[in-house]
C-alpha cells in the first residue's frame, strides 16, 4: 500500500529484455543520494503509480523486472531516460497524507488539457468508460502515482469522462508531472474506497 505522496523523482537508466521471456523487462531506476536507505530485497516501490518488487538495489539504485502484462496496463516504464515518481510502501507509522494507494494500475489515461491557470496548472485527462463512474468531485484520483483532487468530471456521450485536477506549483517541482503535454499517456488509478462502494451497490 501507498499514499500517493511522491517522495523522489527517479530516472530510468537501464532496460533489458527478462532472459527467456521476449516480453517483460529488467529495468534499473537511479535513485537521489540515501534514498534506499532502509530497503530490502523483496519490497515493493510505486514507480509512477505501478506497484513494483526490488529484485536488487545499490546505493545509487534499484531493479525491478517488469512482465509483458504490466507493460500492457501501464505507460513510462521501460521508457529509456524517462523520470518517474517514486514511493515506498508504508508502514504502520507513515502519515496518511495522500489516499489509500494499491499501486494497481486501473487504465492509460490521456492528458486533454496541461495550461497554466494563475499560480496553479489545470490538468484534464480522459479516463474510459469503464473508469468514469468511479470518479466525482473532490474525490481521490492517483496519477502517475501521485494523489491528487479531482475539480471537476464532465461525462461524455459515449460513456468516456474528462477529469480536472489543479496542480499546485509544489506538486509540479517534486514530481514528473510538469512533463506532461496534451496527449501524454499517464498511469490512472481509482479510489480504493469507491472501487467497493461501486461493488457493493451494484446489481446482483
Amino acid at each position: 500500500m501507498f499514499t500517493g505522496l511522491v517522495t523522489a523523482v527517479g530516472r530510468i537508466e537501464r532496460v533489458e529484455p527478462l532472459p527467456g521471456t521476449g516480453a517483460g523487462v529488467r529495468a534499473r531506476i537511479a535513485t537521489p543520494p540515501a534514498w534506499l536507505a532502509g530497503v530490502a530485497d523483496g519490497d515493493s516501490i510505486c514507480i509512477s503509480g505501478a506497484c513494483m518488487t526490488v529484485v536488487a538495489f545499490d546505493a545509487a539504485g534499484f531493479e525491478v523486472e517488469i512482465s509483458a502484462e504490466s507493460l500492457a496496463c501501464t505507460t513510462g516504464l521501460d521508457q529509456l531516460g524517462a523520470a518517474v515518481n517514486l514511493e515506498q510502501s508504508l508502514t504502520l507509522a507513515t502519515k496518511l497524507g495522500g489516499h489509500l494507494v494499491t499501486g494497481h494500475v486501473d487504465d492509460i489515461g490521456r492528458v486533454e488539457v496541461f495550461e497554466p491557470v494563475g499560480e496553479s496548472w489545470h490538468l484534464a485527462l480522459t479516463v474510459a468508460a469503464e473508469l468514469a463512474r468511479f470518479f466525482a468531485y473532490k474525490g481521490s484520483i492517483t496519477v502517475n502515482g501521485v494523489s491528487l483532487t479531482v475539480n471537476r468530471v464532465d461525462d461524455r456521450a459515449d460513456g468516456s469522462a474528462t477529469v480536472h485536477i489543479n496542480l499546485i506549483p509544489h506538486t509540479l517541482q517534486h514530481t514528473n508531472l510538469h512533463t506532461l503535454s496534451a496527449g501524454s499517456a499517464v498511469n490512472v488509478e481509482v479510489d480504493l474506497i469507491a472501487r467497493y462502494v461501486q461493488r457493493m451497490v451494484a446489481p446482483a
